[in-house]
């Protein structure tokens, strides 16, 4: 272990724990944010972000993302790609496991935000990446002029198709049950389904992605309750999130029932000295504008606590 005491790792660097560590940062409290994938979090590969306040207009996710790290490290926040395996607690002291590796600090905040989840069905994991995949942003481009599946009745699968529709000739889009939705994103998705780009597939599960030489080329459901087959190139998939929490198994913070961290209304887990911030908090609405909100709110609370750390 290094000798090195960091006073704040921060494990995620989505919206959250970048709006944490502009507000550490200027304070001149030394921050670390450690990220195992793509900086920015979802909000990087989300197409357009509509409701975040002071863009009348919208701004694209991936560009709202790198404007909060370019002021995040203006201010001297150190962000390093890293994978956080373990969190524990030796003495008053925080140790935080990356990349095999332990790392002191005086404090932590996680914010590792949430990730996509998956239908579960044959095929699926097998060919990620190779036309199956969860965001439309990154991976839409590949099928310009082709065909393809959507799954989800959700906002995020609403707004996703729409995106898609730039690209791809026709879309089935599969909902398991009922639309959840907004009305205007249905209102805005049915204009596509009036110029017959997308076709809105209710009450339909998805029994399996089927290949022909390596490739993607069919998917079999189940609408009302009669099997069928929807030929197709790709498929993505919207079914909602689950909370990036898998690595505090063993750590003493505590989860709600569906693996989302409990905090205080201090944003304190209940480790002293550890919070969290964002979509993996239990309790987090799921949007960027509060998730910016709360690692606000959690660097305030740094500071408390930091404060009375280096006076005991």
């Amino acid at each position: 272990m290094s000798d090195t005491i960091r006073d704040v790792i921060m494990v995620g660097a989505g919206p959250s724990a970048l709006a944490a560590a502009i507000y550490t940062t200027r304070e001149d409290i030394d921050t670390v944010l450690y990220e195992k994938s793509a900086i920015g979090g979802l909000a990087a590969i989300t197409d357009m972000v509509d409701n975040y306040p002071g863009f009348p207009d919208g701004i694209e996710g991936l560009t709202l993302a790198g404007h909060l790290e370019k002021q995040a490290e203006r201010f001297g926040a150190q962000i390093e790609y890293g994978d956080v395996t373990e969190i524990k607690i030796d003495g008053k002291y925080k140790i935080v496991t990356v990349d095999g590796e332990p790392v002191k600090a005086k404090a932590v905040l996680i914010a590792t935000g949430s990730d996509y989840k998956k239908l579960g069905v044959p095929g699926e994991k097998e060919f990620y990446g190779r036309g199956v995949h969860y965001c439309a942003t990154c991976d839409g481009a590949f099928y310009r002029d082709k065909t393809l599946v959507v799954v989800g009745g959700g906002n995020s699968a609403f707004q996703e198709a729409i995106f898609l529709t730039r690209y791809t000739t026709h879309i089935d889009l599969l909902v398991r049950s009922t639309i959840k939705a907004s009305d205007v994103l249905q209102h805005e998705l049915q204009k596509f389904v009036d110029e017959g780009k997308i076709t809105v597939h209710l009450n339909t599960t998805t029994e399996e992605i089927v290949d022909t030489d390596g490739r993607v080329t069919s998917v079999k459901i189940i609408e009302n309750g009669e099997p069928a087959e929807i030929v197709t190139n790709g498929i993505f998939v919207f079914v909602g999130l689950m909370p990036n929490t898998g690595f505090l198994a063993d750590s003493g913070v505590e989860l709600d029932e569906v693996g989302l961290i409990k905090t205080d209304l201090k944003l304190q887990t209940t480790l002293e000295g550890v919070y969290a911030s964002g979509d993996v908090r239990s309790g987090a609405t799921m949007q960027i504008a509060s998730a910016v909100g709360e690692g606000a709110a959690a660097a305030l609370s740094l500071r408390e606590y930091l404060d009375e750390f280096d006076r005991a």
